[in-house]
């Protein structure tokens, strides 16, 4: 199969297609049936002789991703790697990632069928490393654009820096602070992002298209995005001003009605919300004990109550993959799909439309996730690209910041990368204020960790700035805040209660505070309260303590409602800024930092 390293200059004629069972192919099935629907035919046949003529059935090839989250280059780390279930049970480890790759990978699959699509489900910008952060992502928009993107939904991190900023990213336009970066006026997105539920308090309208339209001859395939309805509690206060956001299912449902009403009966719901499949392999059979009985999560609800009106739902936010057939409120199963994160995979679809109908045949319907791997050509004008903004950000992403003698991992419950950043925290509170106590830091501002193997010419242990950046996307500040005894423990309780009792959120905490989490208990009891202590003291109800927090904990985020009603607030630098300046003072070539031991919670199971 040949290799298209440059994209075609007509963007309508570089649909392509790729039979599932090629070769070598590493995919996860699902399929709603095994065959298309009695007397059908894939693709556009011939009626009568000298009459070209199309068959009822025509095969759409959907291929999609979500939560690229501006990866560009191969991700490092286990970020940059996949777990493939083999035959005989064991598991085994796949590098992938990488926009050069996946960019040979979509054009390889779209070979031989002009009815080809492409689609993501949100994030495919924000928390991104610094090629495409420091430049406020717009790298990202220019590979998405050559990846001939059709459509996307908005996700929760489209929102990091404000809906103004938002509408940039579709419309184009230089950033209105930092001004343009290569001499050029910033084009944006050549494909629309669709926000339904994202209104515009003001006005109740959403701030971008609700839905689009996909044609090609006679077939007409609809397209409805949402983010979840809680972006709100995962994104900074600044960042959703002015915004309402409306339920997932009710407005996938009324917008449903609406492309019906305009001929429309073939629709995909593109949903930046997700679930969780029971194995972490992205070719696990999650429909093998029943359709759906494999994965658990917010999509499973939403799934089973939307519209059987739509067809497929392309999902992601939870990073997860999989492949499974829910069944929609009319019992019949339909195809839900997520490709991970970062790249690393993406999902090709079959829909097969009817013409007769203009619906899809949900009974035809198949579905498999593909590995990105690093073993095809790099797509050449994707390498140009990534040169070109590494070229600019180089000056700033090559300077060292500090020295560790192992990897810093952010896996785990209590993770040494987080521990490590809340220690960070704490020391720039204390320069701050010297009666700084303690510092507690949101899992999910944990973008990545630290690999000690160079990913350049600095050597072996050296930090950059850059690899700082992938850790630390978010340019929150450090606050300082003040809060009683109690006022400490009941944010550690909820990191276990209300919003996040079914999906708990365990906070990283700075060196000298301690804990026991109970796994075995339910609710806020999970956090043995008698057992908070800083440094070997029994927290005091009534004592004051000097908390350091980012600003996202310190707005309330991640449902930490506690840490919202600090007082005495005291604004400090960037928490990058935190972190690359305690490395910088206690880490050198001869004395590395070493991995904190994540030991400072004590967790039952």
């Amino acid at each position: 199969m040949p290799v298209m390293s440059q994209p075609p200059s007509d963007r309508r004629r570089r649909r392509t297609y790729r039979v599932l069972a090629a070769a070598g192919a590493l995919v996860t099935v699902g399929a709603l049936a095994a065959a298309l629907p009695a007397t059908a035919s894939a693709g556009e046949g011939h009626g009568r002789p000298g009459h070209h003529q199309p068959s009822r059935y025509q095969d759409v090839q959907l291929l999609s991703f979500n939560d690229l989250h501006g990866n560009l280059e191969p991700p490092s780390g286990s970020s940059g790697r996949v777990t493939e279930l083999q035959a005989d049970g064991t598991t085994k480890t796949i590098d992938a990632g990488g926009v050069e790759y996946l960019a040979t990978h979509l054009r390889q699959a779209r070979e031989g069928n002009p009815y080809s699509i492409t689609a993501a489900g949100g994030d495919l910008v924000g928390a991104s490393p610094l090629i495409s952060g420091l430049f406020h992502d717009e790298p990202t928009i220019e590979a998405l654009n050559k990846l001939d993107l059709d459509v996307t939904s908005v996700g929760n991190h489209e929102f990091d820096e404000g809906a103004r900023e938002l509408a940039r990213l579709q419309n184009g336009g230089c950033h209105p602070t930092d001004g343009c970066y290569t001499g050029k006026k910033f084009k944006g997105a050549d494909f629309p992002y669709l926000a339904a539920n994202v209104l515009d308090e003001k006005t109740g309208r959403p701030i971008l298209k609700p839905y689009w339209v996909w044609k090609k001859k006679d077939v007409k395939i609809g397209f409805i995005g949402v983010t979840l309805e809680g972006t709100p509690g995962i994104v900074s206060a600044d960042g959703v001003k002015g915004l309402a956001f409306k339920d997932e299912v009710e407005t996938i449902n009324k917008y449903a009605k609406v492309l019906q009403r305009q001929g429309v009966q073939s629709i995909v719901a593109l949903i930046h919300e997700g679930g969780l499949p029971a194995s972490a392999s992205y070719n696990y059979d999650c429909d093998a004990g029943g359709a759906g009985s494999g994965v658990s999560g917010p999509i499973v609800d939403i799934a089973k109550n939307i519209s059987p009106s739509v067809d497929a739902l392309v999902t992601g936010h939870t990073h997860t993959a999989y492949v499974c057939t829910i069944p929609d409120p009319a019992g019949n199963p339909r195809m839900v799909t997520s490709a991970a994160s970062f790249g690393r995979l993406y999902t090709d679809t079959t829909l097969t439309y009817d013409r007769r109908t203009h619906d899809i045949a949900r009974t035809a319907v198949t579905s498999a996730n593909h590995v990105v791997t690093r073993d095809v050509p790099r797509a050449s004008d994707l390498t140009e690209l990534i040169s070109k903004w590494n070229a600019l950000a180089a000056p700033i992403g090559n300077r060292p910041i500090g020295y560790i003698s192992a990897d810093v991992p952010n896996t785990g419950t209590e993770s040494p990368m987080g521990d490590l950043i809340a220690d960070a925290q704490l020391a720039h509170g204390k320069s701050l204020d010297p009666g700084t106590d303690l510092a507690l830091m949101n899992p999910g501002g944990v973008r990545a960790g630290l690999t000690y193997a160079a990913k350049g010419a600095e050597g072996d242990g050296v930090v950059t700035y850059a690899e700082g950046f992938t850790v630390q996307p978010f340019a929150n500040t450090v606050n300082l805040q003040n809060f009683t005894g109690a006022q400490v423990v009941q944010a550690l309780k909820e990191q276990v209660s209300g919003v996040n009792a079914s999906a708990p959120k365990i906070l990283q905490v700075s060196s000298g505070l301690t804990y026991t989490l109970d796994l075995t208990k339910t609710g806020a009891d999970r956090v043995v309260a008698d057992s908070v202590r800083l440094n070997g003291a029994a927290i005091d109800p009534a004592a004051t303590y000097r908390v350091a927090t980012n600003s996202f904990l310190a707005g309330g985020g991640d449902g930490f409602t506690t840490l919202g009603h600090g007082t005495d607030d005291l604004v400090g630098s960037d928490d990058l800024a935190a972190l690359a300046q305690y490395m910088t003072a206690n880490s050198s070539a001869t004395a590395p930092i070493a991995p904190p031991a994540a030991d400072r919670i004590t967790i039952v199971q």
